[in-house]
C-alpha cells in the first residue's frame, strides 16, 4: 500500500482525497518510482478541482510532475538507485501521476535528475520552470539578444513568470514584469524584474497595434493580454506562448505579425522531445540562480494540495508550491 491523492468519479459526484492505494493498482509501465517529491500546477488544480476537463480516466492520480528513485524497471536506460525526475506525457491526466508515493511510468517520459538539483530543487523548478526554459530557449531561437530591448512576462508571480523572470534577468535581459498582485511587487523585483506593470494595463480589449516596446514576451495568459502584449511588440520581435489563465481565445488581429513580422512562438511542455527536455533541464542548471527557489516555492504535504488546487486557479499563489508525498 501506498499513500496518495485520487480523483475518482462516479454517481455520487467528482471528489479527490488523499487514500491509501494498493500498488496491484499501478498502471502498466516498465518503471516503478519511489516518489519523493511532486508539485502543484494550474493543471492540478483543475484535475483536483473538477473545473476543467483535464481527467481522461477514472480513478486517477494526478499530479504532472514527480521526482523519485527508481525502485523496478526493465527498461535499458534505467536502473533500481537511479534518481529520475518527470514533466507531462499526459501524467496526471491519462496516466497515475506523481501526487502519491509511487509511480508505475514509460520510462521513456523519464530523464536523469541532473547532478546539481535535489528532488526538492527539482520540483521547485517543476513544469512551469521547465516550460520558462523552453520559452526563454524560444526567444534565443528566434534570435532575441539582451541588447535588443525589454522582455515581458506576463502572469509574473505564477511558477512560469517567476522562474521566467529569474533565469531572464541572470542571462543579462531587462525584464519587465505584469501581474494582478501590485503587492508581489518586491518579490518580482527580487526575482529580477526591471518595472512591474498592473495586468490591468493589458487585460481590456486593445487596438491592433500599440507603441512598439517589447523586444520579446513569455506569455502564459492568453486571451486580451496576449493580443496587446503582440501589438506592442517591436519589429522583428518574439512571443513565446505558453498558457491560457485568462482563457484559450486570442481577440487579435495579423497587423503585428505581417506589418511588424512579430513572430507569435507557440511552446508545449507537455509532448515536447527528449533531446528538448535535456536541453532545457541542461539551461536551467547553468541558469538559473538556485538560491531564488527557495523564494520562489513552498513545501507543503499531500493533504495541503487539495485546498490549495482552488487557491492556485482563483490567482492566489505566488511562485512554486511543491509536494511532499511523505508528509
Amino acid at each position: 500500500m501506498f499513500r496518495g491523492i485520487l480523483i475518482e468519479k462516479d454517481e455520487s459526484g467528482y471528489r479527490a482525497a488523499v487514500k491509501d492505494i494498493d500498488e496491484a493498482c499501478l498502471p502498466d509501465g516498465n518503471v516503478t518510482v519511489r516518489v519523493s517529491h511532486s508539485t502543484l500546477n494550474y493543471k492540478d488544480g483543475l484535475a483536483i478541482t473538477g473545473k476543467g476537463p483535464v481527467v481522461r480516466k477514472f480513478p486517477m492520480v494526478p499530479g504532472i510532475d514527480l521526482a523519485g528513485v527508481v525502485e523496478e524497471s526493465t527498461h535499458p536506460e534505467y536502473q533500481p538507485g537511479d534518481s529520475v525526475l518527470l514533466n507531462g506525457w499526459g501524467v496526471g491526466e491519462g496516466h497515475w501521476g506523481g501526487l502519491a508515493q509511487k509511480a508505475r511510468l514509460n520510462g521513456d517520459w523519464l530523464i536523469p535528475l541532473p547532478a546539481q538539483f535535489s528532488p526538492r530543487q527539482a520540483m521547485a523548478i517543476g513544469t512551469a520552470g521547465y516550460t520558462s526554459m523552453l520559452c526563454v530557449l524560444a526567444l534565443e531561437r528566434h534570435g532575441v539578444k539582451p541588447a535588443d530591448g525589454e522582455i515581458l512576462v506576463t502572469g509574473a508571480a505564477g511558477g512560469v513568470g517567476s522562474v521566467a523572470i529569474a533565469v531572464l534577468a541572470k542571462l543579462g535581459y531587462s525584464v519587465v514584469a505584469v501581474t494582478g498582485r501590485p503587492q508581489d511587487e518586491e518579490y518580482l523585483k527580487y526575482l529580477g524584474a526591471t518595472e512591474v506593470l498592473d495586468r490591468a494595463q493589458f487585460s481590456a480589449p486593445g487596438k491592433p497595434l500599440g507603441r512598439e516596446r517589447w523586444a520579446g514576451a513569455v506569455d502564459v495568459v492568453g486571451s486580451h493580454v496576449l493580443a496587446n502584449v503582440c501589438a506592442t511588440t517591436k519589429y522583428r520581435g518574439v512571443v513565446a506562448a505558453c498558457g491560457l489563465a485568462a482563457g484559450m481565445d486570442f481577440p487579435a488581429t495579423v497587423a503585428p505579425f505581417i506589418l511588424r513580422g512579430v513572430t507569435l512562438a507557440g511552446v508545449d511542455s507537455v509532448m515536447c522531445p527528449r533531446a528538448e527536455r535535456l536541453l532545457a533541464w541542461q539551461r536551467l542548471a547553468s541558469d538559473l540562480d538556485v538560491e531564488k527557489l527557495e523564494k520562489i516555492s513552498r513545501e507543503v504535504g499531500l493533504s495541503e494540495a487539495i485546498p490549495l488546487a482552488a487557491s492556485l486557479l482563483n490567482g492566489e499563489v505566488r511562485g512554486r508550491i511543491i509536494v511532499d508525498v511523505n508528509q
